[in-house]
């Protein structure tokens, strides 16, 4: 794989990372970078761990994982994407800006579920998976830990639009992956 086809896989496997490092940002309000760094890491590891996860996987598992990684995702976005809507329109309810082990591993999870499938894509197209994983891994980490302070600013100009917003956009993503695998995008 050629070194600017790997930049841009792992750019465009961030966004859902991203969008949803921005979510946590909009939750968190004013933070500073140890938080970002915590939620950058937790993305960047699953989507580096993920391609070499699917590339071991292989063949074998293709047909089964292929079947249901798209539902998988929509469900968890979904899920946290209407948690947030119904956060941000309740009066005095409190947002969740927890980084809890287990509310980032769901998230690292559902972000990262593309991720497996490029790397049975990759193991099928031959070729190695190091160092296209180590390169997706760092990319998502940079872009998730801006996620976090860019949403962080947003949210104390926006509140709780800027919440529901979030949760528009996680549904969004979810409805996105489902579609893709469905073959209408």
């Amino acid at each position: 794989m050629e070194p600017l086809t790997i930049l841009l896989l792992a750019v465009g496997l961030a966004m859902d990372a991203l969008a949803v490092s921005m979510c946590k940002g909009l939750a968190m309000g004013r933070t500073g970078w140890g938080p970002a760094v915590a939620v950058g890491l937790w993305f960047g590891v699953f989507q580096a761990l993920m391609p070499m996860t699917g590339f071991y996987l292989g063949r074998s598992f293709y047909d089964v994982i292929s079947d249901y990684d798209h539902w998988v995702a929509v469900a968890l976005l979904s899920v946290i994407g209407l948690n947030m809507i119904r956060g941000s329109l309740g009066e005095d309810e409190e947002m969740d800006a927890g980084i809890g082990l287990g509310e980032m591993l769901v998230l690292a999870i559902a972000t990262s579920v593309d991720a497996l499938a490029v790397g049975i894509s990759m193991a099928m197209g031959g070729g190695g998976v190091f160092a296209p994983a180590a390169v997706i891994g760092i990319v998502t980490f940079f872009i998730s830990a801006a996620g976090v302070r860019v949403g962080a600013e947003f949210g104390n100009r926006y509140g709780s639009k800027a919440e529901l917003a979030g949760g528009v956009i996680l549904i969004v993503i979810g409805i996105e992956v489902l579609a893709e695998h469905l073959g209408y995008m």
